[in-house]
């Protein structure tokens, strides 16, 4: 692996809220061995499908409630309540900001069920059917920055609270650009809580033989800055892909770039 000479620090150094000594080509610090890269807003244009898909939901369940006078889903709610979290956990979240309680249910309630998982399944039936008809667009940045951590011999982890993660890589032909997969489907199996507790980062590491502290954490959700400092990971890059700089700076993060081809590498 190709590493900076200490005390040549990497052009973003100076911009990381934290204090490293010796950076890589790739602009991580020298002891990493390992990237956990996020799927939504970091590896694939998704993330604004989703936003888009729970905007939808949220706000016919408020104006079906509430009337005329509802208060609707805004993006500083996709923010705080629901982007990064499992399904169930960004319906909860956000209902309850607004004092609101609905039934668990059950994982296979129909879309149309007044309860946590019926509004979760009726998103991501939406967000199903958006995919299939305007398709997945990766970000070309982030597959060129695959391409180079991967040339460096670094290992990979996509880490996703998606059910849908294997087949959104399989449509941009990137499954193969990780060693490792830790998505909702995983994370189900295991019983792991998700985004903003660290527990699928930390699973992605143990099934990569790292430790969390030789390993950097790729996230655009704040949910996803909380996991990783709570996680206590090597670094913790921010993707900001919708101006939040501060509020990544804020929750965690070590570094805030819009691009990973900010990063150096080959991207």
């Amino acid at each position: 692996m190709k590493r900076a000479q200490c005390g040549v620090p990497h052009p973003l150094e100076a911009l990381s809220r934290g204090t490293v000594s010796c950076m890589t080509e790739l602009g991580l610090p020298a002891d990493i061995q390992a990237c956990l890269f996020d799927l939504d807003g970091v590896v694939t244009k998704t993330a604004v499908v989703h936003a888009a898909a729970w905007k939808e939901i949220f706000d016919a369940f408020l104006r079906a409630r509430e009337g005329e006078h509802f208060r609707p889903f805004g993006d500083a709610d996709y923010d705080e309540y629901v982007d990064g979290r499992p399904r169930a956990d960004g319906v909860r979240t956000f209902l309850a900001s607004r004092g609101i309680e609905l039934p668990e249910g059950d994982w296979g309630d129909p879309p149309d069920a007044l309860t946590v998982n019926g509004l979760g399944n009726r998103k991501n039936g939406l967000v199903l059917e958006k995919i299939r008809t305007d398709g997945v667009e990766a970000y070309d940045g982030t597959l060129r920055y695959l391409e180079a951590v991967r040339a460096q011999g670094l290992r990979t982890a996509i880490v996703s609270s998606s059910a849908n993660c294997r087949d959104v890589l399989r449509a941009i032909d990137a499954e193969d650009f990780f060693d490792v997969r830790v998505d909702g489907v995983v994370a189900a199996e295991r019983k792991l809580p998700g985004k903003p507790h660290p527990d699928t980062f930390l699973a992605a590491a143990h099934d990569l033989g790292v430790e969390p502290s030789r390993c950097a954490v790729f996230e655009d959700a704040l949910a996803g800055m909380d996991a990783g400092r709570s996680g206590h990971f090597g670094y913790v890059v921010g993707v900001d892909r919708v101006g939040q700089t501060d509020a990544l700076y804020a929750h965690g993060a070590n570094l805030v770039v819009k691009d990973l081809a900010e990063l150096g590498g080959k991207a």
